[in-house]
């Protein structure tokens, strides 16, 4: 239920490629607003070309937050972005009646949709016992456990990202109840004092995977080979440890040739649209709209906002 007393909070969300950014930046020129971003590659101000950041141009037609904030030495997590955007939007909402919040994270939307859950303490024991299997045994191991154990959070999660398996197998090893059993407490989700309304965009599979490769070929025409190089020293980073960057570093490992490193990219970008589907079409909240073309995907979501606002 809408109440009009209240600020609105428009998040926009749905896999990488299908057209956010896009449809965001429109949005803000005609609700004369600001765009927040909810995606946590695109915190990082060295990820330059893997991370699919607004252009310089759409920049200047909408004033963004959280782009390019940190650097990939600096640790942060959803907990941390939820205090971060909910003190921003607080001072936001001193002006605006309507602001945007724009990304592919499902985790980083739900922090500022509801909040996060109560996790349990953990031993640190168990991570660095964790961390010795991940530098000693590979990934492999992990993805393993956590498809046996929690085969929820698996089917979701950044499966080519250690950190994430991590976090939540030392929860399952330490607490004796799977990931998602937390994930799940509905005593966990805070009221907010604005309204949220959230809409997804989706595609047709196959032109989704066709503008993923040929952004991906954009990218590595723009350099991203280049970039990931001068990243390499710092492969260990937690912000590294992602789609786009992870492939790279192996073919520098010589772990395989370039033009296996390019068909890994665009297989696991792929990959990584489809759990971000799997987490947002779970979500009762959202509304859904086709992108098949942009001019009649903006008209369809302004006459969906005019009933809402």
């Amino acid at each position: 239920m809408i109440q009009t007393h209240r600020p609105n909070l428009i998040s926009i969300v749905g896999p990488t490629a299908v057209g956010k950014t896009a449809l965001a930046v429109s949005l803000a020129q005609k609700l004369e607003t600001v765009i927040i971003s909810a995606d946590s590659r695109q915190f990082y101000r060295e990820m330059k070309l893997g991370t699919a950041k607004p252009s310089t141009d759409e920049m200047s037609k909408a004033k963004h937050y959280f782009i390019d904030t940190l650097s990939i030495n600096e640790s942060y997590n959803a907990g941390q972005y939820e205090r971060d955007a909910l003190q921003l939007l607080d001072e936001l909402f001193l002006k605006q009646k309507n602001i945007l919040l724009v990304g592919g994270s499902g985790l980083y939307c739900k922090a500022i949709w509801q909040g996060m859950d109560d996790m349990p303490g953990i031993d640190s024991s168990f991570r660095q016992e964790l961390n010795h299997q991940f530098e000693t045994e590979g990934i492999g191991n992990l993805q393993q456990e956590l498809k046996d154990r929690d085969p929820a959070y698996f089917d979701v999660v950044d499966q080519a990202n250690p950190m994430r398996l991590i976090r939540a197998l030392e929860i399952i090893r330490s607490s004796g109840n799977t990931y998602s059993h937390y994930r799940k407490q509905e005593e966990s989700v805070q009221d907010r004092p604005f309204n949220c309304i959230n809409i997804g965009l989706e595609l047709d599979r196959s032109l989704l995977f066709e503008r993923i490769d040929r952004r991906m070929d954009q990218m590595i025409d723009r350099g991203l080979f280049e970039e990931a190089t001068k990243l390499y020293p710092q492969r260990h980073l937690n912000a590294l440890q992602t789609v786009g960057y992870q492939e790279i570093h192996g073919y520098l490992d010589q772990a395989y040739d370039k033009e296996e490193a390019i068909r890994l990219l665009k297989r696991n970008s792929r990959r990584y649209a489809k759990r971000q589907m799997t987490w947002f079409k779970k979500d009762p909240s959202i509304t859904w709209f086709t992108n098949n073309n942009q001019h009649v995907l903006l008209a369809e979501v302004q006459n969906f906002l005019a009933e809402k606002l």
